[in-house]
């Protein structure tokens, strides 16, 4: 690999995709903070590092369960309902400890800076040890997390999730079943006493999860207005809030039927809709739902890629952006990880809905593809100068991309097309190689000692 951060750096490349549209010619100057200096079109300079391709800003998953990349493959027999990968599921959560989930996340991380992913909100849930006993440091999971991100190369805000029932039905909310007790914390207090014992420390921010209407009655969402503030280090101002929205019609049925309200419905009740909301997948909206997110200007994270593997279905992306939600994206259980096809996917399934193209143009999708305000991330995202010095290159050589307009390359290109990722001035990817080596090994090492006893 080239110039660690540092020292200051500077990329002369073919093509970019800059916030006013797309360019050729395009020299990128970062300072020795890894942060972009100059941008322009200019000519190329001596000891300018070349970048042949379109070079876009890093990309932001917004939506990550590191553990569930070890059921890859592994959830389809039968038909592969959602039973199916439930119960797949919970025989990986029930086997994490520290070091083996250290082991899987550092390779998800890296199979996602091969991606072109410079920052992940890591949707995080397995708290304690099997049957719900804390581990002597509360947040070992946690810091596993941060350590897996950090040698992977990917900066990481952990939206440390609170967990507290096991369901909900007309009836009422269930008990956390066993296979469920390591989530969970007694109450909303508990778990911001402990999620708030984690601090920003150089790309490690932290942000708040509610695991769902279903893992967290109303009074303790209204219980969590109040802490949600004191759990996010971010530094930013930002206090990120991600909550599972409407994945499933069932999810409606049930809250309906308890509380009288939508999912959201409960949300905005609580006090809980606002700016600093993601609302992940929100599949199936009302109108309602679509209008109060949108007045609030709240985030939506899309997650095609699981949302058709689990036959959840198809959110409403277009309604949802013409009423003011942003839109970002997730790979949630990683049965793909390619934030160019989740982009991809977007636009896709709003032509298959719709019969109509062009739903969302190419710069529209660059602007799903990285959303790390969201994150806590507001100064990443963009070419431009004072922005975060996070470079991805795609290649335009490739079966898949030769021929294509550059300006059009998220409609044709995926995941292998990535040659080059720059974060923070820091080079983790050079020619299509993770700089911890062959990854590919490394996920297999690290995801058979889950399957040994299956």
């Amino acid at each position: 690999m080239s110039a660690q951060v540092g020292a200051p750096r500077a990329f002369w490349c073919e093509h970019a995709l800059l916030p006013g549209g797309p360019a050729a010619g395009v020299r990128v100057v970062l300072d020795a903070g890894g942060r972009i200096a100059t941008i322009d079109q200019a000519e190329k300079q001596p000891g300018d590092e070349i970048l042949p391709g379109v070079t876009l800003p890093g990309l932001a998953n917004t939506h990550s369960h590191a553990f569930h990349r070890a059921l890859r493959g592994r959830t389809h027999g039968d038909g592969g309902t959602f039973w199916t990968w439930r119960e797949r599921m919970y025989h990986v959560a029930a086997r994490l400890d520290p070091e083996n989930y250290l082991a899987l996340a550092r390779a998800t991380y890296a199979e996602m800076a091969l991606a072109g992913i410079t920052a992940v909100g890591e949707f995080h849930y397995v708290h304690h040890q099997a049957g719900g006993v804390p581990y002597e440091d509360p947040n070992e999971m946690g810091h596993a997390l941060q350590q897996a991100a950090a040698e992977a190369g990917v900066a990481l805000t952990l939206l440390d999730t609170c967990y507290l029932q096991g369901g909900l039905d007309a009836s009422g909310h269930t008990p956390l079943s066993p296979e469920q007790l390591r989530f969970g914390d007694g109450d909303v207090a508990a778990w911001a006493e402990r999620a708030g014992a984690l601090r920003a420390e150089g790309d490690f921010r932290v942000g708040a999860g509610l695991h769902s209407v279903r893992a967290v009655p109303l009074d303790q969402l209204r219980e969590a207005v109040a802490v949600v503030p004191e759990v996010c280090d971010t530094g930013t101002g930002i206090d990120p809030l991600h909550v599972h929205i409407s994945e499933q019609p069932a999810e409606n049925r049930a809250s309906l039927e308890h509380y009288g309200l939508t999912p959201v419905g409960l949300l905005d009740e609580a006090g809980l809709v606002g700016p600093d909301l993601t609302a992940v997948h929100a599949t199936h909206l009302s109108e309602e739902d679509v209008r109060l997110l949108g007045a609030q200007r709240s985030w939506v994270s899309l997650c095609p890629t699981t949302e058709r593997d689990l036959a959840d279905g198809i959110g409403p992306a277009r309604d949802l952006h013409d009423a003011g939600v942003r839109l970002s994206l997730g790979s949630d259980q990683h049965a793909v990880v390619d934030l160019v096809e989740e982009a991809r996917a977007v636009e896709m399934h709003e032509r298959l809905t719709t019969n109509e193209r062009g739903r969302f143009a190419p710069q529209d999708l660059l602007t799903l593809a990285t959303g790390h305000e969201g994150l806590g991330r507001e100064d990443a995202g963009r070419l431009e100068p004072g922005a975060r010095g996070d470079l991805v290159t795609i290649r335009l050589d490739s079966v898949r991309t030769a021929g294509c307009d550059p300006s059009q390359v998220l409609l044709c290109a995926t995941a292998a097309d990535v040659t080059t990722v720059v974060r923070d001035g820091e080079s983790i990817v050079a020619d299509g190689r993770h700089r911890l080596g062959d990854v590919g090994t490394l996920l297999r090492e690290a995801i058979a000692p889950f399957w040994e006893d299956a």
